[in-house]
């Protein structure tokens, strides 16, 4: 999938019991930037924050598509000529895309990126291309035909010039990884985000940390506001890449079941306990809508929480299914 936050953030407010101070760390990752806010009370754990965003930068180097020597990029250059063995942590990872992929009807797909670069959107210049090469493109798309060997953890492609992406799910999944590490050390309460729009919470006083979501792209700009402890939200939109033929705005997050932009929702926040998991199923819910989003949760209750606000000019949120360690805000 291609990147899909451009245009939306969250605000985080303070947390309901405040202390003396608060300690914020940051590092550039991702092509975006890693947050930890840790209570002054812990200070004394700052230095296994900073392990934590060291964390950022071992995955980034081994999942990203910009860097020739990821092991993601190897995967995709020789998947197709014959089966490839991957980590133990990148077979995981895949496996759950899968898993994900045939959970939300296709809606979720991590083979979307020959559809990006037709389109343009990969180099950033967007364009109309002609029905025949979205058909050609959609050829080399499609987790299903991405095999998965248990067994021998090997991956191999079953269709030729096809590429794994996984930009819709990486922040999350770093998050994911870096709260292990603060664990490990001690700390029991932090807030993790990585570009605004992915965010996990690790404890949290009274009802945990308030998390404002926005977005540019209706009016009145904020969407809602929740009380997050102990959980994981994730949030996508429309972004700003895309490109206007005629009038019409065709925007660079694209639906893989049929080769063209993603339309009818606004923005999708998912709150889970993985944030691995809240950051696919934003995607998979701002590709396929509210009745996807309506299914998924009614199935995973009382696990997972979706506001989905689609594109019909009321700009109000839809809101399935629930999460215990979230509290909408009753605050307009």
């Amino acid at each position: 999938m291609p990147s899909r936050r451009d245009l939306l953030r969250m605000d985080f407010g303070t947390p309901a019991a405040v202390a003396d101070h608060w300690i914020r760390l940051q590092r550039p990752a991702m092509a975006c930037g890693f947050t930890i806010l840790l209570s002054g009370e812990d200070a004394h754990h700052v230095p296994a924050a900073r392990d934590e965003l060291d964390e950022v930068e071992r995955i980034e180097a081994a999942l990203t598509v910009f860097r020739e020597t990821s092991d993601l990029v190897r995967l995709n250059r020789h998947a197709a000529l014959a089966p490839v063995a991957a980590s133990p942590e990148l077979f995981a990872l895949l496996a759950l895309c899968r898993d994900l992929h045939q959970e939300t009807e296709g809606a979720f797909d991590i083979t979307s990126t020959p559809l990006s670069r037709t389109w343009g959107f990969l180099a950033r210049a967007g364009r109309l291309p002609a029905p025949a090469e979205i058909t050609a493109a959609r050829a080399r798309v499609g987790m299903d035909h991405v095999e998965l060997d248990e067994a021998r953890r090997t991956v191999r492609f079953r269709r030729p010039e096809m590429e794994l992406n996984l930009g819709s799910i990486g922040k999350g999944y770093a998050l994911f990884r870096m709260a292990e590490v603060l664990r490990r050390a001690g700390v029991a309460e932090a807030l993790l985000s990585a570009a605004g729009s992915s965010v996990l919470a690790l404890g949290g006083r009274g009802r945990g940390f308030r998390i404002d979501l926005r977005s540019r792209l209706v009016r009145r700009s904020r969407l809602g506001a929740l009380w997050l402890r102990d959980g994981a939200l994730g949030t996508s939109g429309a972004g700003e890449q895309f490109v206007e033929v005629d009038g019409v705005r065709y925007g660079h997050v694209l639906d893989p079941r049929t080769g063209w932009p993603a339309s009818g929702v606004l923005s999708a926040t998912v709150v889970a306990a993985d944030p691995a998991l809240a950051d696919a199923l934003s995607t998979a819910f701002l590709v396929g809508g509210v009745d996807l989003a309506r299914r998924y949760c009614a199935a995973h209750a009382p696990r997972v929480l979706a506001l989905v606000t689609p594109d019909d000019g009321s700009e109000r949120p839809h809101v399935f299914g629930s999460y215990a360690g979230a509290i909408l805000a009753e605050d307009p």
